[in-house]
């Protein structure tokens, strides 16, 4: 797979996820970070979302909870183009019923080259970063390439 340069704006797409026994601890950092987040456009899982939205006050675009498809929905989101960051606090410690779509959606976020944050270090680390406020490059998969070449296969 060949690799392309793809923007990343100076307001930021910003994913926020949660596990259940992490909300509190995400919500607490949204708190934080409050004055940084409500400069980019939030979204995140349906709970989790609706959560931090009561919470801060800020404005979160919820999709569906994450068992019932929030975070393929998410992973979409992603593979569009539609997320630069994803802050996901999970629970390295609980088994979760749709543990194939949280390693799914953390594939699809390394695929795409999306920073993730898992925890409030990581997450303070990127949020304290220069390019949070900053557009930058990152390198993605070059898929329309990748198309025209298995199209010209295919014509062989």
């Amino acid at each position: 797979m060949d690799y392309i340069d793809q923007p990343i704006a100076a307001r930021k797409r910003i994913a926020l996820v949660a596990h259940d026994n992490r909300k509190a601890g995400l919500i607490e950092w949204c708190r934080k970070h409050r004055g940084t987040l409500e400069q980019h456009q939030l979204l995140g899982t349906g709970t989790t979302g609706s959560q931090i939205e009561a919470a801060t006050d800020m404005v979160v675009e919820k999709l569906f909870s994450g068992p019932m498809g929030g975070d393929q929905q998410l992973g979409a989101k992603i593979c569009q183009g539609e997320v630069d960051i994803l802050i996901f606090f999970w629970d390295p410690f609980e088994p979760m019923p749709h543990d194939p779509d949280v390693k799914a959606l953390l594939r699809i976020a390394a695929v795409w080259n999306i920073p993730v944050a898992c925890n409030a270090s990581s997450a303070d680390m990127m949020i304290h970063s220069e390019l949070m406020t900053r557009s930058f490059s990152r390198q993605v998969p070059d898929y329309q390439g990748y198309l025209a070449a298995r199209k010209g296969e295919l014509a062989v």
